[in-house]
């Protein structure tokens, strides 16, 4: 498809700016074809090698791809911005965001004790009595607390994290299907996603060990409520993944624990089973509030040592109103028993689901979690559909690198008689994408 976008530029640089300006303003489109390295060439009046030099450089960032025959071409998901979803149309049932259900969220106070004006936080980045916390939580389950270390959410550690470690166009092992926001990241750094497939119990391990083979440098998974899929390791799925790992003892794995206490599955932790480099970093956003950009990680010693030195040349370290917040909260007795409920809650929630798809013959996904995945054969018919019907769900494609399509179903505040109806039109609507394509 041709553009009407004037590319610009005179050495290679500028070139690559300027396509990423139009991408990033929208005046190219994912799909939108790049002209021929020769063609454009001739119009800037620059050399074909200068040309052929900035779509390098924009396919290591992730910006573009190549197709062959089919040219250089905007890629779907370029990584100068992330796979927004679409806006929830007015007057629809919203199951797309994933996130919790605001009714079983404590109420955010911050702290009565402000910071008393100007001291070196640099020197004293971490609250001590919240480091106490966290080394209580995460030990409780297993995970070994000697190193521990605060971000701003768990991106922004594991992006520093790789940023520290990698260099751009490294190959990273994500799960497929895997959290849209962490794909996109990957791609923001320059670092390639090798997809590693998921099941009802995490990655796979002979996916991963040819992941391995295929050179990456870090794996990032998930550990219990897998985003989009829900799988979550039991114990011969962790120490199948340990071993294999354990081959590789100079590759980084991160484990991202996002939805930690209110997963409705049990740890079980890749850290502490020998691995040389690793991570686990856990959020509170899913059961504290998602204005709580806090996280906590515990790591290796060399990779606690990267993370902070990077943390302390930018930000210097998260704030120490935050920090009693986030303390406050995990510590009181009463959050701790409306966590308990949410827990229990999108259990019932999720499963009540599950269990109706099952009963009209519909496979669905989600052992852990928030969300159900559920594999389709085309995304767009069955997202429409549930529409005309007052649903709005999620389309796979964004969280997808080579998996089969399908769509998720955030379930965190669907009460079990809505979970049979939506159930019911979900099977309706299948019946006339089979209708269309032929059964």
């Amino acid at each position: 498809m041709a553009t009407q976008y004037e590319i610009s530029g005179t050495t290679a640089k500028g070139i690559t700016r300027s396509v990423e300006l139009g991408v990033s303003e929208g005046a190219l489109a994912p799909g939108a074809a790049l002209p021929p390295v020769r063609r454009l060439a001739e119009e800037l009046g620059v050399s074909a090698g200068t040309v052929a030099t900035a779509y390098k450089e924009l396919r290591r960032r992730g910006i573009v791809v190549t197709l062959g025959r089919g040219g250089t071409v905007v890629a779907e998901a370029p990584s100068v911005a992330s796979r927004r979803p679409p806006k929830v149309p007015e007057g629809l049932r919203d199951l797309a965001g994933g996130h919790p259900d605001p009714a079983l969220l404590p109420a955010l106070v911050p702290p009565s004790r402000l910071s008393p004006g100007v001291r070196s936080h640099r020197s004293t980045p971490r609250l001590a009595r919240l480091e106490d916390a966290v080394r209580a939580w995460l030990g409780a389950d297993g995970v070994p607390v000697e190193h521990v270390t605060f971000a701003h959410g768990a991106l922004d550690f594991v992006g520093r994290v790789l940023s520290a470690e990698l260099r751009p166009g490294d190959a990273v092992a994500m799960e497929d299907p895997g959290y849209h926001h962490l794909l996109d990241l990957v791609a923001a750094l320059g670092l390639r996603s090798v997809p590693v497939a998921v099941d009802d119990e995490g990655m796979r391990p002979e996916e991963l060990r040819g992941a391995l083979r295929a050179g990456v440098r870090a794996v990032v998974l998930s550990p219990r409520a897998q985003n989009p899929y829900g799988g979550a390791f039991s114990r011969a799925r962790r120490d199948a993944l340990a071993e294999v790992l354990r081959e590789a003892p100079d590759v980084l794995v991160v484990e991202n624990d996002h939805a930690s206490d209110v997963s409705g599955a049990p740890l079980r932790t890749l850290a502490g089973t020998g691995l040389v480099r690793w991570a686990q970093v856990r959020t509170v956003s899913k059961f504290l509030g998602t204005d709580l950009r806090w996280a906590a990680a515990a790591c290796d010693p060399v990779t606690l040592a990267r993370h902070d030195g990077r943390l302390l040349l930018t930000s210097g370290w998260v704030s120490h109103l935050l920090q009693e917040t986030v303390y406050a909260l995990l510590t009181d007795e009463g959050t701790r028993e409306l966590v308990a409920r949410a827990r229990t809650a999108y259990a019932e929630r999720r499963t009540a689901l599950a269990g109706a798809l099952a009963e009209r013959g519909i496979p669905a996904h989600g052992v852990s979690g928030l969300n159900l995945w559920v594999p389709v054969r085309d995304e767009s018919a069955v997202v429409n559909g549930l529409r005309s019907r007052g649903w709005w769900v999620a389309a796979g494609a964004r969280f997808r690198l080579a998996s089969a399509p399908g769509v998720r179903i955030t379930t965190t505040d669907l009460e079990p008689p809505e979970a049979a109806r939506l159930a019911s039109d979900f099977a309706a609507v299948l019946g006339e994408s089979e209708a269309t394509y032929g059964g």
